[in-house]
């Protein structure tokens, strides 16, 4: 590019002419060095080579699955859209710490936008922060302790402090303007335009292009993203753009065996919906969770099943298809709960409370337990009242989306009522076994079925209602009435029935 072409940034930033729709600041681009990589490999004793019998070396320590249960944390979406700043995320860190790590929920994720230099709700025109390598970095005018190239990991180390986990929302693909510009690609000998397919940019967001499935400069583009990732202790990439609409399989296994491949143990989340139920396989062998529906969002039900946005209740058939697939490693996932306070930019509408009724989010977490979904709050938790904190600081109704296996509907002939059924596979729980009842219609329901009705063995069983916390006593089958959309969560327990 021409230095006539270039326009002046503030603080020695430089600001680049971009294609009509899009801008984005860079660092000054590095030239003229190179950089030589020298690895010492220890030696080992001479003894430990040539004597007989000698010791061999303690293997090294197993690493624990990723996802080994459904991830639980936090998103920034559902409240702050793309304008969420690095004060509000170390509130978040440290309000998730003190009220709700001890739960089990641990990933603190920033959602879409900390690359952009003047986020504001609805930005149609945001400019965008880049390395020399066409990789995005934080702005530090969101970002502050992003400065002088420190990219988020103090923000990374500060939320690890914590006790806590770190994640980061990215598009598939590789950004036009550094494919516009040719920039290299670190690490490597190819330039952006090498690994861009420019015929498969993502179809709601122009920021990026595809990159060429399957093609060494592509790979190369995801190891260079991957490592940087790793260098600042991220924890957690939600990969957008990339499991539906269009669903780009050849870049869902390239970003995922980046990620194996950068050192760091990373979450994948692919998003957005509704992810192809013929890839299951490849889903689960790529990505630890990936979503089922489009975007979910606070409403009961809309009457579009893949339309935008999608009600609680659209969820409940495609959480029964994609049941058999969930297993520790790879999740299907139901979406962020948008519970509680979606303010003050969420990434849909205008700021607001949910306008789920309080029974529809107890039923929204209560299904996406039994569901075994990850469990991604979307609601402001700075805002959180305490009805929002106790449908989160319930370790009863946690442990049947932590602890449960054998997850399925119920089959009944009333089409207003839901059943799930789940075992517990805690060891203090076990042969215990989870029953979900929701009343699906408009009006109050009384609903009493036996459990030979719902496939369990028929005799009473010492019953306790989790939600409320209550030991009901022996019980021979559900007997409730439940208000619209509301739900009850029982443990039926065999061995003292």
């Amino acid at each position: 590019m021409m230095a006539a072409d270039r326009l002046s940034g503030a603080a020695g930033v430089e600001v680049h002419p971009v294609p009509p729709d899009r801008g984005r600041m860079v660092a000054p681009p590095r030239t003229g060095w190179l950089r030589l990589r020298f690895v010492l490999l220890p030696l080992l004793p001479l003894a430990a080579l040539c004597l007989p019998g000698a010791a061999a070396p303690p293997a090294p320590p197993a690493t624990p699955q990723l996802a080994a249960t459904p991830p639980m944390g936090w998103n920034s979406w559902d409240s702050y859209g793309t304008t969420i700043r690095e004060a509000q995320v170390r509130a978040t860190a440290r309000l998730m710490a003190s009220k709700l790590e001890r739960y089990g929920w641990r990933y603190v994720v920033i959602d879409e936008g900390w690359y952009e230099s003047a986020p504001a709700p609805g930005s149609r025109t945001p400019q965008l922060t880049m390395d020399a390598y066409g990789r995005y970095i934080p702005n530090p005018a969101s970002y502050p302790s992003a400065a002088k190239g420190a990219g988020m990991k103090p923000l990374a180390d500060y939320i690890h402090s914590l006790g806590l986990k770190f994640g980061v929302h990215i598009l598939r693909g590789i950004p036009r303007q550094a494919v516009a510009e040719n920039l290299p690609i670190q690490g490597s000998s190819f330039h952006a335009d090498d690994a861009a397919d420019t015929s498969s940019p993502c179809p709601w967001n122009g920021l990026n292009d595809g990159v060429k499935q399957d093609s060494p400069a592509g790979q190369a583009y995801y190891n260079s993203i991957a490592r940087l990732y790793a260098s600042w202790g991220v924890d957690f990439v939600k990969a957008d753009c990339i499991d539906a609409n269009p669903y780009r399989g050849g870049e869902i296994q390239m970003l995922s065996m980046a990620l194996r491949a950068s050192g760091r143990p990373m979450v994948l989340s692919l998003s957005p919906g509704p992810a192809p139920i013929a890839n299951a396989g490849a889903l689960a062998a790529n990505g630890q969770m990936w979503r089922m529906a489009n975007d979910l969002w606070d409403v009961w039900q809309v009457r579009n099943d893949n339309g935008f946005p999608q009600g609680v209740e659209n969820l409940f058939g495609r959480a029964a298809a994609w049941e058999k697939y969930a297993g520790p490693g790879h999740w299907p996932n139901g979406d962020m709960l948008p519970i509680g306070e979606l303010r003050p930019n969420p990434g849909w509408g205008r700021p607001r409370a949910s306008r789920l009724t309080q029974a529809e989010q107890q039923t929204l977490v209560t299904a996406w337990c039994v569901f075994r979904s990850p469990l991604i709050v979307g609601g402001n938790l700075l805002l959180s009242g305490p009805q929002t904190l106790a449908l989160l600081t319930n370790p009863e109704v946690i442990a049947v989306d932590q602890q449960t296996t054998g997850n399925h509907p119920v089959p009944l002939d009333d089409p207003q009522t839901l059943v799930w059924v789940a075992m517990a596979t805690s060891p203090k729980l076990l042969g215990d076994t989870y029953v979900v009842v929701v009343n699906l219609g408009e009006q109050a329901r009384h609903i009493s079925e036996s459990w030979a009705a719902l496939g369990l063995p028929a005799h009473s069983y010492r019953t306790r209602d989790l939600w409320q916390r209550k030991n009901l006593g022996q019980q021979e089958g559900v007997d409730v009435t439940l208000a619209p959309h509301a739900s009850e969560l029982l443990r039926l327990d065999p061995s003292r029935g």
